[in-house]
């Protein structure tokens, strides 16, 4: 977990104050252009600093483990378009009422439309299971425009405590509620399951305590939280991706079918394997940069493998 002020040293809170003007300053600079113009620039800056600041050879690397045989052009070319799509993403966070309205209407598909109507018209619980992919916040915009039922959402606090309190204020303008990643958020969003509530969930990052299962036919370790909560609180857990379209501005939100409740593992597992499936339709769409395969434990991709 992020550290609070107090275990700061002054070094740090002086790093993380001056950062904060910066990325403050950044950001209130953009939003003086058009809606449409700042989206583009952020993902064209972002694209731009991209080898500079490793974010490259990150892509790089993952796509080397693992799709070793793609195209060296396919691999310049998903090189670009990861960090464009993260900076359009950024600039979108940070652009609440413009992208609200913008995407309060995005036109909603897939085999798990069904599926969703009819919870929330019965009023049990829902998890949406997204990723880092295109900008699941346009997901939960339009599904609660569907709905007419808020989404809450679980969201990880910055490091930087100066910028957290924009970037959570950000989070509140696309809807409410909103869990902090943690034992209070965690207790607050098993509540809001409790009572019938939906709840959106990204769940494609490495997870300390996770179970060994695979990524694009790599071990990742994976939480299987999420499958355990949608069990235990009888939730229909429904994959849910917001693609971003060729104008580089709106989105599609597509649904897929729930995803049946056998075991925790094996229910992630499938999980994971339909977010692959999005993915390699939609390459440059997912977040490359992280840092999805690494060892935990004795268990994932170990470091001599991302040689």
């Amino acid at each position: 977990m992020p550290a609070e002020k107090s275990e700061l040293s002054r070094i740090e809170l002086g790093k993380y104050y001056v950062t904060g003007l910066f990325l403050r300053g950044l950001i209130g600079a953009m939003r003086l252009l058009p809606y449409e113009r700042r989206i583009a620039t952020m993902g064209a800056l972002v694209r731009m600093l991209a080898p500079v600041v490793g974010f490259s050879k990150r892509v790089r690397d993952n796509l080397k483990l693992t799709c070793p045989d793609l195209p060296e052009d396919e691999v310049n070319r998903i090189c670009q378009a990861v960090p464009d799509n993260a900076g359009r993403a950024i600039m979108e966070h940070f652009s609440p009422e413009g992208f609200t309205d913008r995407q309060r209407h995005a036109k909603v598909s897939g085999p798990g439309i069904a599926a969703f109507d009819a919870a929330v018209a019965e009023g049990k619980p829902v998890m949406m299971i997204t990723a880092h992919f295109g900008h699941y916040l346009a997901a939960r915009i339009a599904l609660q425009e569907r709905s007419g039922e808020p989404i809450g959402c679980l969201y990880r606090r910055m490091a930087n405590p100066y910028f957290n309190d924009m970037y959570v204020d950000a989070f509140y303008k696309t809807g409410a509620p909103m869990f902090e990643q943690g034992r209070r958020g965690m207790v607050e969003m098993v509540r809001a399951l409790k009572k019938g509530g939906i709840i959106a969930i990204v769940s494609d990052l490495h997870a300390h305590g996770g179970e060994e299962l695979t990524y694009f036919g790599k071990p990742a370790v994976t939480s299987v939280l999420n499958a355990e909560l949608a069990m235990k609180y009888k939730a229909v857990l429904i994959p849910c991706y917001a693609v971003r379209q060729p104008n580089g501005i709106d989105f599609e939100i597509v649904l897929h079918d729930p995803v049946p409740h056998t075991d925790p593992k094996t229910m992630t597992q499938f999980t994971n394997d339909d977010l692959e499936a999005m993915v390699r339709k939609n390459m440059g769409q997912w977040f490359w940069i992280h840092r999805r395969w690494k060892a935990w434990n004795g268990l994932g991709v170990q470091p001599e493998d991302m040689v």
